[in-house]
């Protein structure tokens, strides 16, 4: 599946990045998200770098028969119309899993938003684990990892941080993207 993923990405014309160390578990802040295909090239991303991405996505989507795909690719459904302690309940996921990944659209949905969820942060200084900072750049065709990042205790520091990282990201649809986070 690595070198199928990396063939059929390199022959869409896309490169796949990944710099520094790889923990062994981490929270992945997957930005910006502005089109269906982000998830699509963002598996066969995960695939050829030959990674397991888990992924939360709305619950809706996972009904037969594409929620059986969902779940094998790592989807874990989230209901959104209610609280459902899904920060607490991802934090004790990371504590179950020798190794667990979980990336995180913080943007929370495809459309503008006037700023991102901070449920992302919140799971990785919870469970303690760093956050890789990934995106996707539709202009320079560059899927990838750029940066680690250890949540510290001022928050707002690290999401300055974060928001900064991707000012200069091409997403598909730049009308859909807001990289402010607070």
């Amino acid at each position: 599946m690595k070198k199928l993923s990396y063939f059929i990405l390199k022959c869409f014309g896309w490169e796949a990045i990944v710099c520094g160390e790889i923990p062994q578990k981490s929270v992945i802040c997957f930005a910006p998200h502005t089109s269906n295909l982000d998830f699509i090239i963002g598996k066969l991303f995960s695939w050829s770098i030959g990674r397991q991405f888990s992924f939360l996505m709305k619950k809706s989507w996972f009904v037969f028969p594409l929620g059986y795909f969902l779940k094998a690719a790592g989807g874990i459904p989230v209901d959104r119309s209610k609280s459902n302690a899904t920060v607490q309940q991802m934090i004790e996921a990371f504590a179950t899993h020798k190794c667990f990944h979980l990336a995180i659209a913080p943007e929370g949905t495809r459309s503008w938003v006037s700023r991102w969820k901070k449920g992302f942060y919140h799971i990785a200084s919870g469970a303690d684990v760093p956050i890789e900072l990934a995106y996707i750049d539709y202009e320079k065709k560059q899927i990838g990892i750029r940066k680690l990042l250890y949540p510290s205790a001022n928050i707002s520091s690290d999401l300055y941080e974060i928001q900064q990282f991707y000012q200069n990201i091409s997403p598909r649809y730049p009308e859909k993207f807001n990289s402010v986070i607070f």
